[in-house]
């Protein structure tokens, strides 16, 4: 197997709700694993990236969102086995029971650092034992587990390793990536076909939901038709609905990659909308979408899994962007002059959460690679001299990212601010 396909293996990965809270009821559920008796407290530690994501987040089955009500799930309910798909299956019983122990303050949520690196650190106390569960970098990646202050398991966190070669997507210029989606054999990426049955499933959901409003929006905008002859239009309703599923809370998992199921999505619908509308062969398909998976890769290693910018619209954004190029059959010319134009167009687009704005922020993502690719196959494009744009696309797909991680790091400080205040001052938020 090619290091590139298994790259994109190993980050495809279900999701159930918005990834955040899935991760945080993952951590507790596990600490909850290593106690005796029920559960009496759950203290929950959180990076500015967590704790903002999961915010006002949408839960799959509840209608209360938010940090403490995932973490109430978690302590409750949710089957640690099932990775980010953990609280699928919560009873109504299960529910009373994390609203009670929200209600009697039992859950505590507090913010570790501003960073864009992954922490979770979940303390759950029993009748007679506590459990802590960490952890770092990745969702699901559990560093370290004690009990009753002993350690159990333990790992190195990934910044204590000292990596001398970038990371691996990183080895690769646009044009290698290029030119392995367009040759690797076809059944080596078909497993790919299951990010589009999970995010199509997804994608009904969401048309189908009483609960939703974009999704019925973006529906009449195509003419009441699920696939039209307007591509563009096709694409935000395949996009979009998906997305407002999954923000607020509807119980079907995305196909996520680099941890987001809004990136999964991204990444893939408007690919799939295009194939529908226009159709290409399965085989374009396929190799566009493990091209966007690819270059939204690429740039996330730069931001961060979790920042002040929008990711979804940016990194997924121009991914997939690249996979029209390619379902166009343009070459990477075109693909490098689109990047310069979604770089110097949306790289700006702040992340205050997971919530329904990831919605609009998907519709804008969408509006900005259709013109983006149409101008580049055209020749227009925003020249390599001005803003952030480098002299290559490798450098452009890194400059994107940095203004994320460093850039933002004043930026999120600031989103989180205004996260608490609103939480001081008006309760919690419901869907």
């Amino acid at each position: 197997m090619n290091e590139l396909t298994r790259l994109i293996k190993e980050d495809m990965k279900p999701a159930l709700g918005v990834t955040e809270p899935g991760a945080i009821a993952f951590a507790v559920s596990t600490a909850r694993t290593h106690i005796e008796g029920e559960v009496r407290r759950v203290c929950l530690r959180l990076n500015s990236g967590m704790f903002k994501n999961a915010f006002t987040c949408g839960i799959p089955g509840i209608s209360e969102v938010g940090n403490d009500y995932a973490a109430a799930l978690g302590a409750v309910a949710a089957d640690p086995g099932k990775g980010l798909e953990c609280l699928d299956g919560i009873s109504e019983d299960d529910k009373q029971k994390a609203r009670d122990m929200v209600a009697k303050g039992q859950i505590l949520v507090s913010m570790s650092e501003i960073t864009s690196r992954i922490f979770i650190e979940a303390k759950v106390t029993g009748d007679a034992k506590e459990a802590v569960v960490t952890i770092c970098d990745a969702h699901t990646n559990i560093v370290k587990i004690t009990e009753n202050g002993k350690i159990v398991f333990e790992k190195q966190c990934g910044e204590k390793v000292q990596v001398s070669e970038p990371p691996l997507i990183h080895q690769y210029m646009l044009q290698q990536i290029y030119e392995y989606a367009q040759t690797v054999p076809i059944e080596e990426i078909s497993f790919i076909k299951k990010a589009f049955e999970m995010n199509e499933a997804l994608l009904m959901e969401g048309i189908s939901s009483p609960k939703t409003t974009y999704a019925p929006y973006l529906l009449a905008a195509n003419g009441g038709k699920l696939v039209s002859e307007d591509e563009q239009k096709t694409a935000s309703l395949f996009c979009n609905a998906a997305i407002e599923a999954r923000v607020i809370g509807l119980s079907r998992p995305a196909m996520s990659i680099t941890g987001s199921g809004a990136h999964g999505i991204i990444a893939t619908m408007p690919l799939y909308a295009s194939y529908k509308v226009n159709g290409y062969t399965e085989e374009a398909l396929l190799r566009a979408t493990a091209l966007s998976y690819l270059i939204c890769m690429y740039i996330k290693e730069y931001s961060g899994k979790l920042s002040a910018f929008c990711g979804c619209a940016i990194a997924a954004g121009t991914g997939m962007a690249c996979g029209l190029v390619s379902l166009r059959g343009a070459d990477a010319k075109v693909m490098a002059k689109t990047i310069n134009n979604m770089a110097s167009s949306i790289t700006g687009m702040i992340c205050d959460g997971g919530n329904q704005g990831c919605t609009m922020k998907g519709v804008v993502a969408v509006d900005a690679a259709y013109k983006a690719v149409d101008m580049a196959m055209k020749g227009v494009y925003i020249y390599n001299v001005h803003g952030i744009n480098g002299n290559t696309p490798e450098e452009t797909m890194r400059n994107m990212g940095m203004i994320a991680s460093p850039g933002m790091v004043g930026t999120e400080k600031t989103i989180v601010q205004i996260l608490e205040e609103k939480t001081s001052k008006s309760g919690r938020c419901q869907n």
